[in-house]
């Protein structure tokens, strides 16, 4: 990026209380441990930190200007602008910076597989576009305007994730990004603990399209019924992608094999081979999604089906470690019901000859009064899906394990109260052929026990 101090202040509605209004500002920072020279720093207050403390010290690692809610006089070489909020002001600079930019940008939400699903869509677009997307899972207030200054004149389309838990949220996120098209991957009960129903999640989820121009489209997954049940109410185009036979743009002929999947797509007369090295069906559904963006943006959907080909999974999402004949599946990033249920379908598929599937659930968060019942199914999912073993670690998830028996009083069940004890537990049991699954709400670290499993058989 690159802005005057002028042009920030304008942006935001700041007042100048010192500093050069012509000095340029090239990269915006909320890290006071990642200021760049340069840099223009935005000191959001934390419920732990201020960190408006530490504004000298960015000063003296480079920064340029920073932004204050907390100083009305200030005499320095450097800029402060005072705003009202130093988060909204973050946010309104983002807004500026954006509408600079008359390429399209594409916003993902969803419950569930949002980060994927925007890889999968920078990658097809890749093919034939310079494209910025969202680092890791930014997708937040304070995320979404970092990876918004991330554009420049050199980008040619963006793919950026946009997330919410609380209502409000995705409107001012629809504000800043701005998309020309967006994706919609399904409507979970993530986040159900403040938004309250489903219904309300799918409403929310819904303001990305507040910026929709004429000409902007609406990618719907048709396999999710909410999304489903929206065709032919809304105000804006829309396209759905599935396996649906009436989806726009839909996924035939699918078949797995121990490294990936092939299947056919279909759309508007076209038919393209596509080979995915991820396992997964929920996985053919985001690359529905990557295919169909790539293709009303006028990608060839040959070269977007071949650089599909080269995706690989992001760090703790569904990763494959294989060693001394055991297979540990890391999805320990973060769980929700839907997301769990569709990992426990992939688990099968790995699943070797006279071989065993383990899966190592734990806890799931801010599921509100559908908690217990939310685990309870998903143990009876589990049971269904013919697992062998399965761990639990944590209180809630103890409700797992009562679902799995309700459905197979049989199946061996080991509740665990700490990630520790679960790996004990699986060191204890682990054989040759077996695959795991880890998976957890990210406040369960269940990373840590991939990590000493790994220790153990590798």
């Amino acid at each position: 990026m690159k802005m005057t101090v002028g042009e920030i202040r304008r942006a935001c509605g700041g007042k100048l209380l010192c500093g050069d209004p012509e000095a340029v500002v090239t990269s915006v920072s909320t890290d006071s441990r990642k200021i760049e020279p340069g840099a223009l720093f935005v000191p959001i207050k934390g419920e732990r930190t201020d960190a408006h403390a530490y504004i000298t010290a960015t000063f003296a690692a480079g920064a340029v200007a920073t932004l204050t809610e907390e100083h009305t006089e200030m005499k320095d070489s450097n800029a402060w602008i005072r705003v009202p909020s130093t988060l909204s002001a973050l946010q309104l600079i983002a807004t500026a910076h954006r509408a600079r930019f008359s390429i399209p940008v594409v916003g993902v939400t969803g419950s569930v597989g949002k980060t994927t699903t925007k890889e999968m869509i920078a990658l097809a677009l890749s093919a034939e576009k310079n494209v910025m997307r969202t680092e890791g899972n930014h997708n937040s207030q304070v995320g979404l305007p970092l990876t918004i200054f991330r554009l420049g004149p050199e980008h040619e389309a963006a793919v950026v994730e946009m997330g919410m838990s609380d209502f409000g949220e995705m409107s001012r996120l629809a504000e800043i990004a701005a998309p020309d098209y967006a994706v919609i991957t399904n409507i979970g009960i993530s986040h159900i603990q403040q938004l309250k129903t489903q219904q309300n999640i799918l409403g929310e989820k819904l303001h990305i399209i507040d910026r929709f121009r004429e000409d902007s489209i609406l990618f719907l997954n048709g396999d999710d019924p909410l999304l489903a049940n929206l065709r032919g109410k809304l105000r804006v185009r829309t396209q759905y992608f599935g396996m649906q036979p009436w989806c726009d743009y839909r996924a035939e002929k699918i078949a797995f094999h121990p490294n990936g999947i092939h299947f056919v797509f279909r759309a508007k007369g076209i038919e393209q081979e596509v080979e995915l090295p991820v396992l997964g069906l929920h996985n053919v559904t985001n690359a529905l999604a990557s295919l169909a963006v790539s293709h009303s943006l006028g990608v060839d959907l040959g070269k977007a089906a071949k650089a599909l080909q080269e995706y690989q999974p992001l760090a703790m999402r569904q990763q494959l470690h294989r060693h001394n004949g055991i297979t540990v599946v890391d999805d320990s990033y973060n769980a929700s019901p839907d997301a769990i249920k569709s990992s426990l379908d992939m688990l099968e598929s790995l699943r070797e000859q006279d071989g065993r599937c383990l899966a190592v659930l734990a806890d799931m968060l801010e599921l509100g009064e559908l908690e217990h019942r939310a685990h309870f199914e998903v143990g009876a999912y589990a049971a269904k899906t013919g697992l062998d073993v399965l761990v639990t670690v944590g209180e809630r998830a103890a409700a797992i394990a009562e679902g799995a028996r309700s459905v197979r009083p049989e199946i061996p069940c080991h509740v665990c109260h700490a990630n520790e004890e679960a790996a004990e537990v699986l060191k204890s049991i682990l054989r040759r052929g077996d695959i795991v699954l880890v998976k957890g709400s990210r406040g369960m670290h269940t990373d840590e026990i991939v990590k000493k499993i790994l220790g153990y058989i590798g």
